[in-house]
């Protein structure tokens, strides 16, 4: 942002986390120039009413509104009240971490939604630069900072709107939020084009790994017919057989105890939650259990783990030694593998497979809640090599997903870059430590 020169002249805001503002600015409480929660939902609605409900998780600081669940009003939590027009700003009240902050488009203004959130209104205030002023990233630390309670932070609407804000004149608001809608709408555009990227680089590594495991690596192999619909043909000398014949023993489900302690002398409790995506365990959400607890439940190397319910449910992990001691919980089921028969690695490449992913959405397919149980994971039929050859398999893959993870890595991080470029300038143009004047 070095190409935007600063005011000519500053004043001390008086407030301590907004510091020096442009001298002929004012800094007011945000009550003073918006009104709070305007419209409810009313009483007397119907149970059979359609809505489009926005909750707290579908709300996001850089990426805006990003859903609304359609239902009967009967069938709604009951903090489904809030009502919000097209260039009002909704903030959360409540979970103030996740900073769900967004500002109100044509395209949710008829959605109902949570009580959680404070709804905003312009009223001394250009409607244009509210949303701009709201997601200045002080502002929501600040937020953040004034909340209340440990494991559940929360502000009340009447004292989010005492904390207090920069206000330029009217005319330079109108000027602002121009510039930021334009500067932006440019970043939002990068961003788009690497996720792209990155969605581009998923497919191309779940179809590497695809065609690997069924059809092998010899281009010149030859062919039969699997007898599995989502398997379809493999080389001719592989056995296509139940998950179970390759298993050292029954597949097995874990612990029922709650995650209450991060003892790190105690073995790990793994559970759904702390399963990434891409196959690690996330650090954020450690937990463990006694060992007295955890000794039934001990996780050996090699050992896959299968999220068995529930959105998750399809997801596997690895255990190796290298990841510490580690017992796992009852919504993931456990499978060994005879190594004599399959490699624990060739197994879950197999795992991250389309064909895999096939088999697990065919089993939910008559199902309202999602769950594969042990007894479905182990009757799954799959393509099995000989030894040697999953072993070239899984190494090759090795190789050729590492380098798509390292192509995925560095997109995210620019991601993350531009991300933090956006919410800088948008904290700069509003708190006056840049002058957009003339810039359009």
């Amino acid at each position: 942002m070095s190409q935007y020169k600063a005011y000519p002249a500053y004043k001390d805001s008086g407030v301590e986390w907004i510091g020096q503002v442009p001298e002929h600015w004012e800094v007011k409480p945000i009550c003073r120039v918006t009104s709070v929660n305007d419209d409810a939902l009313s009483d007397s609605t119907t149970g059979s009413t359609r809505i489009s409900y926005v909750d707290i998780s579908s709300v996001g600081y850089t990426e805006g509104i990003k859903q609304a669940t359609e239902m009967a009003f009967e069938d709604a939590p009951s903090r489904a009240r809030r009502k919000a027009s097209t260039g009002d700003v909704v903030v959360s009240t409540v979970r103030t971490y996740l900073k769900a902050v967004a500002a109100v488009t044509d395209e949710y203004a008829d959605c109902i939604f949570s009580t959680g959130f404070a709804v905003l209104r312009a009223r001394q205030l250009e409607q244009s630069f509210l949303k701009w002023m709201i997601l200045n990233e002080l502002l929501v630390q600040a937020i953040e900072a004034h909340s209340e309670g440990l494991s559940y932070p929360a502000i009340n609407a009447s004292a989010l709107v005492k904390l207090k804000s920069v206000i330029p004149p009217p005319e330079e608001q109108a000027t602002i939020a121009a510039a930021l809608d334009c500067e932006t709408a440019r970043i939002d555009a990068l961003i788009g084009k690497k996720t792209r990227f990155i969605e581009l680089l998923k497919e191309k590594r779940q179809a590497l790994i695809t065609h690997a495991v069924t059809k092998g690596l010899d281009p010149n192999v030859k062919m039969k017919d699997s007898g599995v619909e989502w398997i379809g043909q493999v080389p001719e000398h592989w056995e296509v057989k139940p998950f179970k014949y390759i298993l050292s023993a029954p597949m097995s489900y874990g612990a029922n105890e709650s995650a209450e302690s991060d003892d790190p002398n105690h073995p790990r409790y793994i559970r759904i939650t702390d399963l990434t995506e891409n196959g690690t365990l996330r650090e954020d959400t450690f937990k463990t259990l006694p060992w007295d607890k955890a000794y039934s439940y001990l996780l050996s190397d090699g050992d896959i783990l299968l999220a068995r319910s529930g959105a998750t449910v399809g997801k596997s992990f690895l255990y190796r030694e290298t990841n510490g001691a580690a017992c796992f919980a009852g919504y993931l089921i456990k499978a060994s593998c005879d190594e004599e028969k399959a490699l624990p690695k060739y197994i879950y490449a197999y795992l991250q497979s389309h064909s895999y992913w096939e088999y697990i959405s065919g089993s939910n397919i008559q199902s309202t809640i999602q769950n594969v149980s042990a007894e479905k994971y182990s009757s799954m039929v799959l393509p099995v090599p000989q030894r040697e050859e999953q072993a070239t398999i899984a190494a090759t893959l090795d190789r050729e997903t590492a380098r798509i993870d390292a192509l995925i890595g560095k997109a995210e991080q620019s991601i993350t870059l531009l991300k933090e470029r956006r919410s800088a300038f948008i904290t700069a143009a509003v708190t006056g430590q840049i002058d957009l004047r003339g810039e359009q």
